[in-house]
């Protein structure tokens, strides 16, 4: 079945809009906790797209993205605390730092591909942390001890408390994220980047400039990431170096592949597993947690080797059946009806 008749089909015209009334209503029927959990959910959810446009649609993979997100993070939480900036500038001033930053990386990163690119990017994951903390950028990163963040309030016209309105904003801007990568992806911008994905000799040939889309690949990935690390900074109210050590990317990593490279809404899913899992893990054994959580994450590859995408394709083949079969019985009672 074609994408355009699962759009037709009841569950693809209405499901997207199902899952945001659910999401719309958490503030209001969970305790505060697990609307902390939803927002952090979210905020991995927006990084993990973000790596998926430039690992699972242009080919490039990055082992540093967790550099972007402190990045982002970092540059909020300096705007707000610093130089008393309201949220509401910081979120879109972190955007275009993260944006430039993943300009400057990834030009001089167009020499590197496969493992050496990943070499590179781990490089950056390990380095920004000890850079944030020398002592000469203690007046604006505050060193070891970071950064603390006053809580937004909700607007005085909304019937909120503070984390149901961080729930709110980050819910927005995911939709917004979402809807941006989506048509990204589905754009001509969005082609000419599988392209170079698929052959980069190729899309040369017919007249892409490979350089110029896996530059801006690398610019909106960091761009999408830092984002979610300048949320995390404003829902956490807590910036430090350690908090972005290299465990943080390969986190973003494992919940690209757990989610599907490649399939933008398998990102949820990813965030959900590098974010309850560990829990699990550690609830399991927490002397064996590590452990636990590796044999669950090797089961879901193994049984799974398509991460979440996988149970993608099957939802598309049941829906693909179901419309099928309905067609047939519209048709054979129109046969009955005519005869």
């Amino acid at each position: 079945m074609t994408a355009s008749s699962n759009s037709r089909s009841p569950a693809g015209r209405y499901g997207p809009v199902i899952a945001i009334l659910i999401a719309v209503l958490v503030p209001v029927l969970a305790k505060d906790f697990l609307v902390f959990q939803a927002t952090q959910l979210m905020v991995y959810a927006i990084a993990i797209m973000g790596l998926n446009i430039l690992v699972g649609i242009n080919g490039q993979l990055s082992l540093g993205h967790g550099a972007f997100y402190a990045l982002g993070a970092y540059t909020v939480a300096i705007l707000m605390d610093g130089y008393g900036m309201p949220y509401g500038w910081a979120l879109p001033v972190a955007a275009l730092v993260t944006f430039a930053a993943g300009f400057a990386f990834g030009l001089p990163a167009l020499r590197l591909e496969g493992i050496y690119l990943a070499l590179a990017t781990f490089t950056l994951a390990i380095a920004l942390p000890q850079i944030l903390k020398l002592s000469v950028l203690d007046p604006w990163t505050g060193g070891v001890q970071g950064i603390s963040i006053a809580k937004p309030e909700a607007p005085a016209f909304l019937p909120l408390n503070a984390d149901q309105w961080l729930y709110v904003l980050t819910l927005a801007i995911t939709c917004l994220v979402y809807w941006l990568a989506r048509n990204l992806i589905g754009s001509r911008t969005g082609r000419a980047l599988t392209a170079v994905k698929d052959n980069a000799l190729a899309a040369r040939t017919m007249g892409i400039n490979v350089a110029l889309y896996k530059t801006l690949a690398f610019s909106v990935s960091a761009c999408f990431t830092g984002i979610a690390g300048a949320l995390s900074a404003i829902v956490v109210q807590y910036v430090s170096p350690d908090s972005f050590s290299f465990y943080l990317s390969v986190a973003i990593l494992v919940g690209l592949v757990v989610g599907g490279v490649g399939w933008l809404p398998g990102a949820f899913l990813g965030a959900a597993f590098i974010l309850f899992v560990p829990n699990i893990a550690e609830g399991v054994s927490k002397g064996l947690s590590g452990a636990v959580y590796g044999v669950l994450l090797i089961a879901l590859i193994v049984l799974r080797p398509g991460g979440s995408a996988g149970f993608g394709a099957a939802w598309r083949g049941l829906l693909s059946r179901t419309g099928r079969t309905t067609r047939q019985i519209s048709l054979s009672q129109e046969k009955e009806t005519g005869s």
